[in-house]
């Protein structure tokens, strides 16, 4: 007996990811971490030079505490992202936030637009079911965005076949 082929997924027409903007590199932490150690060193001598040396250890604990928060911070944002995908049948956006959450939302190509505001930014919109995407991204960037899936929506609505039997034909 033979086993049953798999199911193809659907072909992807376009896909836009979008992530947090971390410009905050390894070398920046180490950074970072050499201007608070300092900061702490250049306090604690001060402090003990005052004769209040029970402050020197909580200068310690506090910088340890700082640069612990801005790593958690920096490691969390790296698994948040959202993808905006168009296949045949449904355009999907997922959402994985900070936390590792997932979120999903799909909409039928053929009456979903696309909308830009000021305030709202971007959104998807279909029968008045709004999906906001583009959260990460600039003012700038959602502009663009929305043009380029206006154009892919357009392009999906209007799709042009061609037969190379008709071309001459005419």
């Amino acid at each position: 007996m033979l086993p049953e082929p798999a199911s193809e997924p659907e072909p992807i027409l376009f896909e836009a990811v979008s992530t947090p903007h971390r410009s905050f590199r390894p070398r920046g932490f180490l950074v970072l971490a050499g201007l608070a150690l300092a900061w702490a060193v250049i306090g604690g001598v001060i402090f003990l030079m005052l004769g209040a040396w029970p402050v020197v250890p909580f200068l310690g604990l506090e910088i340890l505490g700082v640069l612990a928060l801005v790593l958690l911070h920096h490691r969390a944002s790296a698994r948040a992202r959202e993808v905006v995908s168009l296949s045949a049948g449904r355009i999907r956006v997922r959402r994985v936030d900070a936390r590792g959450r997932r979120e999903e939302a799909a909409l039928d190509p053929y009456w979903t637009r696309v909308e830009w505001h000021e305030r709202q930014g971007l959104a998807l919109v279909q029968r008045g079911r709004r999906v906001a995407i583009g959260r990460f991204l600039s003012e700038e960037e959602q502009q663009e965005l929305a043009g380029v899936l206006r154009e892919v929506l357009r392009r999906y609505r209007e799709p042009v076949f061609d037969n190379p039997q008709l071309r001459d034909s005419f």
